[in-house]
């Protein structure tokens, strides 16, 4: 069984690409949304929360997780592989790979929290592949709760506007490549596609999928798929459904993180 966890309901873009690349592997997935966004927090209480994450799908018995959430991944990632012993991968390798392979002019833009792009995980990783890649790194912390309260459309006016005003550093740069460096980002690809009509976008959790798919060999089981979260399921089922692009039939269970 794989876990799969972030802050909100952005994993489940890593949910639905894991479940398409291997079908009849079990997945549990954990989305912390009492708790969402975590991209503004403290690196201290980042680390506090992706334990309990963590804990908590040790405690259904997963042999790998995928850390589908870009703050996490870009600040705890060496904290959480020296306190558990399984696979765990984040979404900055992947997504870096898949950029400095596509990119024409060396290029990237980078869009993530202001904890991901602060912490530099995405820059440093794209020059231990390629130290000549140009890269333009740009905070927004507006993009996540307009996801989760489903500004998502694609002629949504608001999340236009805000993209306009974020993007327009990578639009004088010449970027032709960015990366999508949180998992909530591609429901809004449309958008942001709009705002930057020439440029190659790379999602990150859908490389992390893919990546993990490679490096733990996932097994052959039921195929299920089984969802926890933090608060009240009521939104959460109706905007998953959004993310999976189907409805989502099964089972949500509401867990208490903090015991964990």
């Amino acid at each position: 069984m794989i876990g799969i966890f972030d802050s909100g309901l952005g994993g489940l873009t890593s949910v639905k690409a894991l479940h398409a690349i291997v079908p009849l592997c079990d997945i549990s997935y954990f989305g912390d949304t009492g708790r969402v966004p975590y991209g503004t927090r403290s690196r201290e209480i980042l680390i506090k929360y992706s334990m309990q994450d963590m804990r908590f799908l040790m405690s259904l018995g997963v042999n790998a997780v995928l850390t589908a959430c870009g703050t996490v991944s870009s600040n705890c990632l060496d904290e959480l592989r020296t306190a558990f012993d399984i696979p765990i991968i984040g979404v900055v390798e992947g997504a870096s790979l898949k950029a400095a392979s596509v990119t024409k002019n060396g290029i990237i833009g980078i869009i993530g929290t202001g904890a991901t792009i602060n912490s530099g995980a995405f820059e440093r990783e794209l020059h231990k592949i390629n130290p000549y890649i140009k890269v333009i790194p740009q905070a927004c912390p507006l993009f996540v709760p307009l996801v989760e309260n489903g500004f998502i459309g694609d002629d949504d006016e608001v999340t236009e506007l805000v993209a306009r005003r974020y993007l327009d550093s990578i639009d004088k740069s010449g970027a032709d490549t960015l990366i999508l460096g949180c998992t909530h980002f591609p429901i809004i690809t449309r958008i942001l596609q709009k705002v930057l009509p020439n440029v190659t976008m790379i999602n990150s959790g859908a490389e992390a999928a893919a990546l993990l798919a490679t490096k733990v060999n996932p097994p052959a089981e039921s195929g299920s798929i089984r969802y926890y979260i933090s608060d009240e399921p009521d939104n959460f089922r109706s905007v998953a459904s959004i993310f999976l692009e189907h409805e989502l039939t099964d089972p949500v269970q509401k867990i208490d993180i903090e015991k964990y």
